[in-house]
């Protein structure tokens, strides 16, 4: 179902009827879903769960959750008032559709569906989750940009990439947020970091030695200003073009709430997901400190326009550099 594109989506799986695991593991891999599961299912847990920083692009929920008649139902209506933007699968022992079901409960799942027949819900979560297909060769360009800047400014330390996924929530993770507009004539939108405040300031401050003790949060900020700045002048570099005269300036508003960490693009649209995890080299048992790096193009995304400006390298190879 994924042929051809690396991006993949965590979805939360809140179906507990054990003898379908197997069947549902397997559906989620050929889906290219990474499907995480409560360790306890009652409603208060699952709620803190989504109430925390689990980037999500969707819910797998079965009618009977926590072994009780429409259990799942009663779930679903707090799940979607506290979470609207998260699309619901609920999974049903007779019927594949939302009969029986009042009108206001079914309006809240994208689809209805059973194990006897999933392509239904294989042709939903198509739409819903993967509804934008970011190019391959995008994706793995701005890793390796991503990662190349942050060794320049962590050279202290390791630095993993997970897989690229997509993600339907507005969940915002840690304390430490950064924001920067993208326009070139293929795409238009916002790229944006994450950390949690206390675990970058030990990376920064061990990185800087005696000096780092002085250090405050602003210097922090600064460093990951720094990071945006990097990442952004190479974006510019290899995929923005000089075609900007005619860009629309069409503007959306953004909305932040602070209190539940929460912002909105004005857009439905999947955010391209990336974690970037630092492994301090000097200090090997010191925690693994996480950065989240996402992208909505939420004012514009025309991907079959994308060009790759020529580097310096591919200039010297055509013939149309030469050395001084």
């Amino acid at each position: 179902m994924r042929e051809g594109n690396s991006v993949v989506s965590k979805v939360l799986v809140l179906d507990d009827a054990d003898v379908h695991f197997a069947s549902l593991k397997a559906f989620c891999d050929e889906c290219g879903l990474i499907g995480i599961r409560p360790q306890q299912k009652s409603m208060s847990r699952i709620m803190a769960i989504l109430k925390s920083n689990v980037d999500l692009g969707g819910i797998l929920l079965y009618e009977h959750f926590g072994a009780r008649t429409g259990g799942g139902i009663e779930l679903a209506r707090e799940i979607h008032a506290s979470r609207p933007e998260l699309p619901l699968f609920l999974r049903r022992d007779g019927v594949a559709n939302v009969a029986g079901l009042n009108e206001k409960d079914a309006a809240m799942f994208r689809c209805a569906y059973t194990l006897a027949d999933l392509q239904h819900l294989r042709v939903t979560l198509e739409a819903s989750i993967f509804s934008r297909v970011y190019p391959t060769d995008l994706v793995r360009g701005i890793t390796e940009m991503t990662r190349a800047s942050l060794q320049t400014l962590f050279a202290n330390c390791d630095i993993d990439v997970e897989t690229p996924y997509l993600v339907k929530d507005r969940i915002i993770y840690g304390e430490v947020f950064t924001l920067i507009a993208i326009e070139s004539h293929w795409c238009r939108g916002y790229m944006m970091f994450q950390a949690e405040e206390d675990a970058l300031m030990g990376v920064v401050r061990r990185g800087a030695g005696e000096e780092g003790e002085a250090m405050t949060f602003r210097e922090l900020n600064s460093v990951l200003g720094e990071t945006t700045n990097l990442v952004w002048g190479s974006f510019k570099n290899r995929y923005v073009g000089h075609e900007t005269a005619s860009l629309s300036q069409t503007q959306v508003p953004i909305i932040i709430n602070h209190q539940r960490r929460f912002i909105s693009f004005g857009s439905d649209d999947p955010q391209l997901c990336l974690k970037y995890t630092l492994r301090e080299r000097d200090y090997p048992d010191a925690p693994p400190t996480p950065i989240y790096q996402r992208f909505v193009f939420n004012l514009n995304w025309s991907p079959d326009q994308l060009r790759e400006n020529p580097s310096v390298e591919s200039l010297f190879d055509s013939g149309e550099l030469e050395l001084f």
